[in-house]
C-alpha cells in the first residue's frame, strides 16, 4: 500500500501492555495492507515472542561485533577509529526476521556503564534509528523501554507519535508524565495516550482525570486471555482489544481527528 508512512514509538512503565499494545499496532498495520517494522529497543526484549517468534534466539544488534567493527569500526577493544555515519540502510533487511508478514529487528542494550557513550554500539543503534526513522519507507512500530533512552534529536525528527500505554494507577500515570516531558524536550511534537486493562467507568474517568492534559487516542479493555493468546503469535479479530487496535491503526493514518482518534496537530511528512 502506498502513500504517507507513519513511525510511532511507544513507551510506557513496565506492566501496562506496551508490548502488547507494540504488537498488536504492527499486526494492526500489517492487516490494513502495510509494510512494517517491527523495533525491539526494550532492554527485557519481548516484542518477539508477542509478535508470535518461535525460532531460535534472535542475536540483537548490539551483540554482532563483526557487524560494529565492519560498518562503525573500533577494532579490538573499540579502541581505533570510529564512522559516526556508518552505511545501515541494507540493516533492516540483511538482519530483520519476519515474523508472520512483519518484519522485526532487535535493537539490544548498551551496558549501563556504557549509555550515552561515543562508543560503537551506540553509533550503530543510533544510526539503524535514524534510518527506520527518517530515511525508510515502511510503517515502523518502535517498543521503547519506559523512557527515550534510544532517542536522540535528529531520531525524534522523524517520530510522528510518541504513544504512551497507561493502566489506571499512580505509578502508571507518572510515568506517563516523564515520558511526556522528556519526549517534549527532544522535540516530539505528537505525544498521546493509551488507555489499557479499563473493566469499567471508574478506571477511564481516573486515567482521563491525571492525563494532565495529555491527547487520548484510544481506551483498550481488560482482557485476561490476551497475552496467552498474542503469544501463540494470532490474537482473534473478533477480541474487543484488536477492533479497538485496529481502529487506532486505521485511525493514525488520518490527518486530523477529535481527542479519541489521532494526532491533536496537522502531522509532518516524512522525507
Amino acid at each position: 500500500m502506498g502513500g504517507r508512512v507513519l513511525k510511532v514509538a511507544v513507551t510506557g512503565k513496565g506492566g501496562v501492555g506496551k508490548t502488547t499494545v507494540a504488537a498488536s499496532l504492527a499486526r494492526c498495520w500489517r492487516d490494513l495492507g502495510h509494510d512494517v517494522v517491527a523495533v525491539d529497543a526494550d532492554p527485557d526484549a519481548n516484542l518477539a515472542g508477542t509478535l508470535g517468534y518461535r525460532g531460535p534466539a534472535i542475536t540483537p544488534l548490539v551483540k554482532l561485533r563483526a557487524l560494529i567493527e565492519e560498518r562503525v569500526g573500533g577494532g579490538e577493544g573499540w579502541g581505533g577509529f570510529l564512522r559516526m555515519n556508518p552505511r545501515v540502510d541494507d540493516i533492516p533487511q540483511e538482519f530483520g526476521v519476519v515474523v508472520d508478514g512483519v518484519r522485526l529487528l532487535v535493537m539490544g542494550t548498551i551496558e549501563r556503564g556504557r549509555r550515552g557513550c561515543a562508543c560503537p554500539e551506540n553509533i550503530l543503534l543510533r544510526e539503524v534509528l535514524n534510518h527506520l526513522m527518517l530515511g525508510n519507507r515502511q510503517h515502523v512500530v518502535a517498543d521503547m523501554e519506559a523512557g527515550v533512552e534510544h532517542l536522540g534529536r535528529r531520531t525524534a525528527e522523524g517520530v510522528d507519535l510518541m504513544l504512551v500505554v497507561v493502566e489506571p494507577g499512580w505509578a502508571s500515570m507518572e510515568t506517563a508524565a516523564r515520558v511526556a516531558g522528556l519526549a517534549s524536550d527532544l522535540g516530539i511534537r505528537r505525544i498521546q495516550a493509551v488507555a489499557n486493562k479499563i473493566s469499567g467507568d471508574a478506571d477511564l474517568e481516573f486515567i482521563r482525570g491525571n492525563l494532565a492534559g495529555m491527547p487520548l487516542l484510544g481506551t483498550l479493555p481488560l482482557d485476561r486471555e490476551l497475552e496467552l493468546e498474542a503469544r501463540s503469535g494470532y490474537v482473534s479479530r473478533e477480541r474487543p482489544f484488536y477492533r479497538e487496535m485496529l481502529r487506532i491503526a486505521a485511525a493514525l493514518s488520518e490527518p486530523r481527528t477529535s481527542e479519541s482518534g489521532s494526532f491533536a496537530t496537522t502531522p509532518k511528512e516524512n522525507p
